[in-house]
């Protein structure tokens, strides 16, 4: 049995197979929500306890309330909107001796290559389209199973079972259809233009899989892009439903997570910063202020981690041991921004909201990945937590997690966003 809860979160994964995607569903839910969107290339008019949001190059989003002019600090969760996949390359479509057509592609981030074989798969992203004017972007997906990417069966291969390491431009190259297929005709005429009218593309294939409940007792689910659209949802549901009378609340969904956060729309780049010095500007402060409210507030660097494996639990750390269901992850490494600070203040707030915790850190013969924390702080010097919710099959085109862990994630963002702390000292006040 599906709750709505979960229900809501398998809709917003099924509309959101790219981080452009992900981007136009939180565009959405924003709107309904009566926020309204300012463009970067222009002037922000503000006003008192009204919504914001702006988005940078499609596959970015920050939302914010603008506070009294006199907030005290930023409240800010950030999750990621793009996912491990294959991303499709220029000229994709390559003949295969007159019988077939496959694409192209290239890695994405961090899969696990062999598991993306023999599942259906489709294509979405976004168009550079030449208009009369200029150009335009216009985002495209496919909504049908349209390619997969064939295993060489085991015949023509004895030793598949013995483990065999992948080549990307060979080994995993999609099938898309029979001699003469063209990816971007289709596309062309999905979005209504001339396929010589594209100029450029953005495209990603995605696992067309929905979300499921399972578990002897419904207690897990698996879907797509679990890592990070996860989080993603609960921090837009959260920042929706909070309200917070001193602190400016704000939501960050960043692109490129997967690939370094390093690009103009990462968690690397200046935007966070940037819509900081806007507000600020609007609210009177001055660096000085800015610096104060910054320093005031927190971060949570919301990103999904390793549950316990039920048949590798030797990869896990002996003591701290992750389990879906568990409640919230609070990540401690030297790949993470946590520090004692901001983990015991998010543990306090999840405490007094009754939302359980607990700690992950990494089994020191396996080093784990980073995440957008440490990143950002680099542009933005505000206390940060890394967090996130207990997974299996990290980087699968199908992963899996718990199913009470969702709502503990949206109570603990919750509980956050409402949150009012001050630091005197060494000491910190929640009210």
């Amino acid at each position: 049995m599906t709750d709505k809860l979960t229900e809501r979160l398998f809709n917003f994964i099924e509309s959101s197979p790219t981080a452009c995607h992900t981007v136009n569903a939180v565009r959405a839910l924003l709107l309904n929500a009566g926020f309204t969107e300012l463009p970067e290339t222009g002037p922000w008019e503000l006003g008192e306890g009204k919504g914001y949001f702006t988005a940078r190059s499609q596959s970015s989003v920050i939302a914010f309330r603008a506070p009294k002019k006199d907030f005290s600090a930023f409240s800010v969760v950030a999750p990621h909107g793009d996912s491990p996949c294959f991303k499709v390359k220029g000229k994709p479509e390559m003949d295969c001796g007159g019988l077939y057509t496959k694409l192209n592609t290239e890695v994405y981030g961090g899969t696990i290559l062999s598991l993306w074989f023999d599942r259906p798969l489709s294509v979405a992203g976004r168009l550079g389209i030449r208009t009369q004017e200029g150009v335009r972007m216009q985002l495209v997906n496919v909504p049908r199973d349209l390619m997969t990417i064939p295993s060489l069966a085991i015949h023509m291969d004895r030793e598949a079972n013995n483990g065999k390491k992948l080549d990307p431009q060979r080994d995993t190259l999609p099938l898309l259809g029979g001699k003469g297929a063209d990816l971007l005709k289709l596309l062309s005429e999905l979005a209504g233009v001339n396929k010589e009218d594209i100029l450029s593309h953005d495209l990603y294939l995605y696992s067309r899989a929905r979300g499921t409940v399972f578990g002897a007792e419904s207690e897990f689910i698996q879907a797509p892009r679990l890592d990070d659209l996860e989080c993603a949802f609960s921090a837009v549901t959260a920042f929706l439903q909070s309200d917070n009378p001193e602190n400016c609340t704000v939501c960050a969904v960043f692109d490129n997570e997967e690939t370094g956060s390093m690009t103009r729309q990462g968690a690397g780049s200046t935007m966070l910063s940037d819509v900081i010095d806007r507000i600020c500007q609007w609210a009177g402060k001055d660096g000085g202020q800015r610096s104060l409210a910054i320093q005031r507030g927190m971060l949570l660097s919301a990103d999904n981690a390793h549950a316990v494996h039920p048949n590798y639990p030797d990869k896990a750390d002996p003591t701290s041991k992750c389990g879906m269901n568990g409640g919230i992850v609070i990540k401690h490494s030297t790949r993470y921004a946590t520090d004692a600070a901001t983990a015991a203040l998010f543990k306090r707030i999840c405490e007094k909201a009754n939302v359980p915790t607990q700690d992950y850190y990494n089994n020191s013969s396996t080093p784990g990945g980073g995440t957008l924390g440490l990143i950002s702080g680099s542009q933005v010097p505000i206390p940060t937590v890394d967090i996130g919710l207990a997974e299996l099959s990290m980087h699968s085109p199908y992963e899996t997690a718990g199913r009470e862990d969702l709502k503990h994630m949206v109570d603990g963002m919750t509980a956050f966003y409402n949150s009012v702390f001050f630091w005197e000292g060494n000491s910190c006040r929640i009210d």
